[in-house]
């Protein structure tokens, strides 16, 4: 595989975008393992995550206090995290959706649950549709918590599963969720840092005009 491509690196993080397919945490083939492959050794460290199917914009740490206050910032909610997705038909103008998730171990499959229980937990995302075309909505999605699927079940169970997400109702060949933007505190200048990066020139993604990255 070729080089990741790098937004920002200096000694304690390092700012990538990963490609759909590839894992973020530290496994055979995973980010960690490509970018210390680039970057050189030792330290490269998963402080958050995306599912494998999602591709876009990461911060890897490259020290252990680094990771451990990184890690304290995703705890925190510190990290703003910005998506786009196109989803199956047209879930309004915008708006706020709360909902209690909990997972299905025999399926591995998030589910909504009607009531609290030990397993289940809060999920709050607000979205803004962008456009609308032949079906499909561009969605730009901003998480204030990071439940595994949650933009994935979300959407799903109101009716509008995300392109390619087979898993939870939509169809295709690829998962049209990009994690478009991500802001977060440096962990030793405390700098506040934005990067964003455009999803990939493919269908989806080109029947819309996308974002502009200053907005």
């Amino acid at each position: 595989m070729s080089d990741m491509e790098l937004l920002y690196a200096d000694k304690r993080i390092a700012v990538a975008v990963k490609p759909p397919g590839i894992l973020s945490t530290d496994e055979p083939g995973g980010m960690p393992e490509l970018l210390r492959r680039q970057l050189g050794p030792p330290c490269i460290r998963t402080v958050h995550r995306l599912d494998a199917a999602t591709g876009g914009v990461m911060v890897f740490a490259r020290s252990a206090a680094a990771a451990s206050i990184l890690s304290g910032q995703v705890r925190d909610h510190q990290f703003r995290k910005t998506y786009l997705a196109v989803v199956r038909g047209d879930p309004g103008h915008s708006g706020t959706w709360r909902d209690l998730l909990g997972r299905d171990p025999v399926r591995r499959r998030t589910v909504v649950a009607q009531e609290p229980g030990p397993d289940v937990r809060p999920a709050e995302l607000d979205f803004q549709r962008l456009a609308s075309r032949d079906g499909l909505s561009l969605v730009r999605i901003t998480l204030h918590t990071g439940r595994t699927h949650q933009i994935r079940v979300q959407f799903a169970s109101r009716g509008f599963p995300l392109v390619g997400d087979r898993k939870y109702g939509g169809d295709g060949e690829t998962l049209a969720l990009w994690s478009w933007r991500l802001g977060f505190t440096h962990p030793e200048t405390g700098r506040s840092m934005v990067f964003t990066h455009q999803p990939p020139a493919a269908w989806p993604w080109t029947l819309f005009p996308l974002p502009e990255t200053g907005r």
